[in-house]
């Protein structure tokens, strides 16, 4: 079965680039840097329903955005979550969190509005991720 990305994510996200198992997106919100591992997986909305290879590369995916986000971005924190409530598709969001952010310390999900990033800070931000990271890599 062919994997589609769910029309939501779709909507609000831009395309980073792709692991061994997952396709990078990064929420078009300019507030926090968010990005969002999706598991290529077609019909699947929870981490057990990967089979073991699956999880376990997820797990690989999800530490090595991790630590690489938490250095390029200075992190004070990264929260990682995967909560499907209103978007059933497997995804995991890696939010890089500050204490200065605007939501700290509370969790960010539906605290403000989204504020697109504009046309240069969406070229530059990508640019900058994908220089940074090793689409490529069979382990992380």
């Amino acid at each position: 079965m062919e994997f589609d990305l769910h029309p939501q994510l779709e909507k609000d996200c831009l395309y980073v680039g792709r692991f061994s198992l997952s396709r990078l997106i990064l929420m078009n919100d300019k507030q926090f840097p968010w990005f969002i591992l999706v598991p290529e997986v077609s019909d699947i909305t929870e981490i057990y329903q990967l089979n073991k290879q699956e999880r376990r590369l997820l797990m690989d995916e999800s530490s090595y955005l991790a630590e690489q986000l938490a250095k390029l971005f200075k992190a004070d924190k990264i929260n990682i979550a995967a909560i499907g409530n209103l978007v059933p598709q497997l995804h995991v969001h890696h939010v890089v969190r500050y204490r200065t952010d605007p939501a700290w310390p509370a969790p960010i999900w539906g605290k403000y509005p989204a504020i697109p990033y504009s046309q240069g800070d969406k070229t530059t931000l990508l640019s900058l991720v994908r220089e940074n990271m090793a689409f490529d890599r069979e382990e992380y």
